[in-house]
């Protein structure tokens, strides 16, 4: 079985439709220490594409184009890290949470195996399957461990698969750059660990990217939920551009500039509301969805990506949902120089996978 939850690394790998990130940290007093990071992105991706399907993605690219552009960022950062966490893309995998009953952790192995069946859609023998148990709950309510269980008992179980294939494409990639490829795991799981910490509160993440936006149901620590859909950064770009006739660049330019901010010359704000409404109607519906399901409220909203730092963006999304709504930051554990700390905020959101990746101590 290739390990989806155990090892540590000092490199986080984060390969995304349009780029690749790494993270390098260090531990020093039990502190997590910024040592470098990289961005290597691909032109002529889905920002610079105007039709459905044309642009391509990092992920679709050969082996040998996706070695080349980690090692010019291995070699341009100067990172002498080689133990490296990769990140598998939540669209690559299959994860859920499954309920059943529990008698022992070694009868639970045999069992999930026949379990599984009915959740992930290829056969096991295509797939890489891991699991965790995250709560056990018996006549005496939850929070029960797998030593103190009597009587009938219920166990919780976040289950995860991947299809060979890709795992066999990260070993083969890290291999040819010269990185010991330590673990591969979930993104959301990466996005959770540097987001959270040892939070195990109730909260929400809203994860824009360049091409999706995928909302996150969090609890004790764990995935409950996990809603994509296909509107992110570039999409809203692109739509400043068709509205004001100008170039991709002038309107990511602007976007950045003046983002959602209430001022009367705000002329890209009109042309990309619809889009952000849209947003803030499926993470909306998705919390909602989750607390009646659940009988649980949920806390607070953490928002990351790049579109986090787009003036007015927290703002506005606070005001349309009229609940406790943050800019998250994946930077908040790690120490770094000071010279960082005008862009830190810009970085932690778009290293915030990579930096949860790197964070990973088992």
């Amino acid at each position: 079985m290739f390990n989806l939850f155990g090892e540590k690394g000092k490199l986080g790998i984060d390969i995304g439709t349009a780029a690749i990130k790494i993270v390098e940290l260090e531990k020093s007093g039990g502190r997590f220490v910024l040592k470098n990071y990289g961005l290597f992105e691909l032109k002529g991706t889905d920002i610079q594409s105007s039709g459905p399907g044309v642009g391509q993605s990092i992920l679709k690219l050969p082996d040998q184009e996706i070695v080349w552009g980690l090692k010019g960022l291995i070699k341009k950062g100067n990172i002498k890290a080689t133990d490296a966490i990769a990140a598998i893309p939540s669209f690559s995998t299959f994860s859920t949470i499954i309920e059943m009953p529990y008698l022992s952790e070694k009868e639970l192995a045999k069992a999930l195996p026949f379990e599984a069946r009915k959740y992930i859609p290829i056969p096991l023998s295509e797939v890489v399957l891991d699991w965790s148990i995250i709560d056990i709950t018996n006549s005496a309510g939850s929070g029960a461990t797998p030593g103190s269980v009597s009587g009938p008992a219920i166990v919780q179980v976040f289950l995860a698969a991947v299809p060979k294939d890709e795992t066999e494409k990260y070993k083969r990639i890290m291999k040819s750059v010269g990185l010991n490829l330590k673990a591969l795991e979930l993104e959301n799981t990466a996005l959770i660990r540097a987001l959270l910490g040892n939070d195990l509160s109730p909260t929400a993440i809203v994860n824009i990217g360049g091409r999706s936006t995928s909302i996150i149901i969090v609890n004790k620590g764990y995935e409950r939920v996990s809603h994509n859909y296909e509107i992110g950064g570039f999409e809203i770009t692109k739509s400043i551009a068709r509205s004001l006739n100008i170039s991709i660049e002038k309107a990511e330019e602007l976007k950045r500039k003046m983002g959602m901010n209430k001022i009367d010359e705000n002329i890209v704000n009109e042309a990309m509301v619809s889009l952000i409404d849209m947003m803030v109607f499926e993470t909306k519906k998705t919390i909602s969805s989750y607390e009646g399901l659940k009988n649980q409220k949920i806390s607070r909203i953490l928002l990351v990506g790049g579109l986090t730092n787009m003036p007015g963006f927290v703002g506005y999304f606070k005001q349309k949902l009229n609940l406790d709504v943050y800019g998250a930051n994946a930077f908040a554990r790690i120490m770094y120089p000071e010279s960082l700390k005008p862009v830190i905020q810009e970085l932690a959101n778009t290293f915030s996978i990579a930096a949860g990746l790197a964070m990973r101590d088992v």
